[in-house]
């Protein structure tokens, strides 16, 4: 992110920070308004603001985060091998964290707080064959350890009672949140609050772009989110010409 900043800063490009875009739409032009009640005008935008994830507040975890806990399976899965990992969160974003673990974790277990799993019933099946633990209807209270993750207290919401497990890592999977309310009248959401692209990363207003996590777009990685802003640049070069 660093390297990209600096990137940005050897041209021309005015940037403005610590600011939040609180309203955006569209007359003969684009006019943004932001928190510090600046306006701006522009023939064509890009919302490319992500998505942050949903997190427990708990304790422990901001203070073991990178030390065991961890949003990102697929970045994250293969430093837990041979290791005991909890994934919070039984819908299908936290089974599908699950299965990525159960490739190199030497135990698996699935909290959800409600009192059944919401996920996908094959890719439930497939868990429970190889052996992952799944507890429904418990509630995470806290994630212990030293200088990394050694245990996560639960309550069973049943009895009220306070359980503790050994585990060495924590997948938070309880799903992210869009970050593009600003635009609700000028794009298409899908149901989970994405942006909705086409191929070119066109949303549904003509001139308005979007890219990266906040769209639609399978998968999310860096370097897919850094391919989609590129490919919608030389979208909006087009539009603008």
């Amino acid at each position: 992110m660093t390297q990209m900043v600096e990137h940005l800063k050897s041209f021309e490009i005015e940037t403005k920070e610590k600011t939040e875009v609180i309203n955006l739409e569209k007359k003969d032009n684009f006019i943004i308004r932001d928190d510090k009640d600046n306006k701006y005008e522009a023939n064509a935008v890009i919302i490319a603001t992500g998505k942050i994830p949903r997190l427990l507040n708990i304790p422990g975890e901001q203070e073991f985060k990178g030390k065991g806990v961890s949003i990102c399976s697929i970045c994250d899965a293969p430093m837990f091998g041979k290791k005991d990992v909890a994934v919070i969160g039984g819908g299908n974003s936290g089974f599908e964290t699950a299965l990525d673990l159960i490739k190199y974790a030497k135990k698996v277990y699935v909290l959800e707080f409600l009192e059944k799993t919401l996920g996908d019933e094959m890719t439930k099946k497939k868990l429970l064959d190889a052996g992952v633990e799944i507890y429904t209807n418990v509630a995470v209270k806290e994630i212990k350890g030293d200088k990394f993750v050694t245990s996560l207290v639960y309550e069973n919401r049943d009895t009220g009672e306070d359980k503790e497990i050994t585990v060495q890592g924590v997948f938070i999977a309880i799903g992210m949140i869009p970050k593009a309310g600003f635009a609700e009248n000028l794009v298409e959401f899908n149901k989970i609050g994405e942006i909705i692209v086409d191929k070119n990363n066109y949303t549904k207003t003509q001139g308005l772009f979007a890219a990266g996590d906040i769209t639609d777009v399978k998968y999310e990685q860096i370097v897919i989110a850094c391919g989609e802003g590129a490919k919608t640049a030389l979208e909006v070069y087009d539009y603008l010409k």
